[in-house]
């Protein structure tokens, strides 16, 4: 998930040519292995805490609720990354394709950004 989080980041930004430029690339390149730890610790963390939370429960709710809750974190942390690093709200774009919001218009309205 963390490599997905990362691509969409870097496709949002290469659309929209806002903060794609040789600095914006560089701080790319370093926030890949960061996006990809980040996710695996939340997605470890998430699941111990599923974990702790269904020690006496029947059987379907220990299996269930520590997946959901990895699912949970793992895309409520990808879209977190998407909105504050990929969406550069403002910062002079010079592609055209996309609004002074830098989200791009393939992005569905109804996923906030």
């Amino acid at each position: 998930m963390g490599c997905v989080a990362w691509s969409l980041v870097a496709w949002a930004r290469a659309y929209c040519d806002a903060g794609y430029e040789a600095g914006g690339r560089f701080e790319l390149t370093f926030l890949f292995p960061v996006v990809v730890v980040a996710e695996a610790l939340v997605g470890l963390a998430a699941r111990a805490v599923g974990r702790c939370l269904v020690l006496h429960a029947p059987t379907p709710v220990r299996v269930f609720l520590p997946t959901l809750l990895v699912v949970v974190a793992t895309v409520w942390l990808a879209w977190w990354l998407f909105a504050t690093r990929g969406t550069l709200e403002g910062y002079p774009g010079d592609s055209g394709l996309c609004p002074p919001s830098n989200v791009p218009p393939q992005w569905p309205g109804w996923i906030p950004a």
